[in-house]
């Protein structure tokens, strides 16, 4: 007896179609795989092959056009891109005449000069290397890499060129001519400037100083003898010798730098770690400078300088200025201990001085170089937003220039510290806290009766 459950002949055909179809499938799917791992294992060879080849002798920038089986007459161009070419220096007797000498200083000899294939008029700074036996000085590499680094600014006077004598020690920079330099015109003006014409200078210079720190230069050596100004009312910051980068923290540094009636208290005591502040320290005795028409701080020497400083400013206390006494020079001073001399004078030195320009000078003379005034918060100062405000740079007046053949009588101003040995600082701080005696000169004394 059969099962109703037994397979016919019908199902068992239908059961091997099936099994028939999912075979050919499986095969379909693995042929597809099989394919498509050649074709990747093919993709990767052809990338690491082109790769690895040679690069092309010549690019190709436009495409070929075939017209008739001929090659098209289309010219094939390179790609070109604008960048500074490298060329030796010119030689400046080829390019230059000199026409006279304008002054000599502590790092070079600078001459008037006329360029003779545009007929220009420039200066010509030729760099003291005679005494230099290691190659080119430091100090004038860094001269040209911060001016051609600070000359975009209006307020800096533009670096145009090095040029090159018969030898490798004629090295000459070639700079804008500029008409005059401030100290000279300070000292053949009849009256200082006016305040508006002051404060019209002061920006100038706060401009380029914070331009500098800005861009991490200091420059070291700020006086009136390095600021030129042209007879369009434009001050240009000039004479880099001393400058330098700096970073943060501040490195090690000499503290044999800047002009000794422009140096800052913490130089003349020996400070080796030092920023910005130096210079606005310079830039508060300029200022006293434009009201005076004379230096502010005339000492004959580091004992001497900071001695007038004291007279003016006080002598410094722990309160004024935290840590003075730590530096390496304090040590070896004696300071007056009265109270009595601890108060500024800058009122009294400055009687027509409005408020805030002695708020202005006094922060720029700040003891403490933590708390000294920056060259940014200097130029929003409340001082140059009152009356009277500051004068258009083209309502200056102008001058007759003296940079010419003329000879002039020049007051004294000492030279910028050359590369030695600092000074060691020893003695008694004498003036007007030295000496217990006072003089006594000719005339009479009252006395009063009981």
């Amino acid at each position: 007896m059969s099962s109703r459950w037994n397979d016919t002949a019908e199902d068992l055909a239908e059961a091997a179609r099936l099994k028939a179809e999912k075979a050919a499938k499986r095969a379909a799917k693995a042929a597809q795989k099989a394919r498509e791992e050649a074709a990747t294992a093919e993709q990767k060879a052809a990338e690491e092959a082109a790769a690895n080849a040679p690069p092309s002798k010549r690019q190709k920038t436009e495409n070929y056009t075939q017209d008739d089986g001929e090659l098209g007459t289309k010219e094939v161009r390179l790609m070109r891109f604008d960048g500074a070419e490298i060329g030796c220096c010119r030689h400046v007797e080829e390019t230059y005449e000199r026409l006279n000498h304008i002054e000599e200083g502590s790092y070079g000899i600078v001459s008037r000069a006329k360029d003779m294939h545009t007929g220009e008029i420039v200066a010509l700074k030729r760099l003291k290397l005679e005494r230099e036996t290691d190659g080119f000085p430091i100090t004038s590499l860094r001269e040209v890499t911060t001016l051609m680094a600070a000359r975009s600014h209006v307020n800096v006077v533009k670096l145009r060129e090095v040029v090159m004598g018969d030898s490798l020690k004629d090295v000459y920079i070639v700079m804008d001519f500029i008409e005059h330099d401030l100290k000279t015109l300070l000292d053949s003006l009849p009256e200082p400037f006016l305040l508006s014409e002051t404060k019209t200078l002061l920006l100038q210079l706060l401009s380029a100083t914070d331009f500098l720190h800005d861009h991490w230069i200091l420059h070291r050596d700020l006086k009136t003898s390095n600021l030129l100004l042209n007879n369009r009312g434009q001050l240009k910051l000039a004479d880099f010798g001393l400058a330098r980068y700096t970073s943060d923290p501040p490195p090690q540094l000499t503290q044999l730098v800047v002009t000794l009636w422009y140096r800052a208290p913490e130089l003349l005591l020996g400070a080796t770690t030092y920023g910005p502040e130096i210079d606005l320290w310079s830039v508060g005795c300029i200022f006293g400078e434009l009201l005076t028409r004379t230096p502010l701080l005339q000492g004959k020497n580091e004992i001497d300088q900071l001695t007038k400083i004291f007279e003016l400013l006080g002598v410094p206390t722990e309160e004024t200025w935290p840590g003075f006494r730590r530096l390496p020079n304090s040590k070896s001073l004696t300071f007056p201990k009265s109270s009595a001399t601890t108060g500024s004078l800058l009122r009294t030195k400055f009687p027509l001085l409005t408020k805030a320009g002695v708020e202005l000078l006094a922060a720029l003379l700040c003891y403490d170089p933590k708390t000294r005034i920056s060259a940014e918060d200097a130029l929003r100062h409340i001082f140059f937003k009152e009356e009277p405000r500051p004068k258009r740079e083209e309502m200056l007046p102008t001058f007759p220039s003296k940079a010419g053949q003329e000879k002039r009588r020049r007051a004294f101003s000492p030279g910028a510290p050359v590369r030695g040995d600092a000074p060691k600082l020893e003695g008694v701080m004498e003036g007007v806290f030295g000496g217990e005696e006072e003089e006594v000169g000719a005339g009479f004394s009252l006395r009063m009766g009981r």
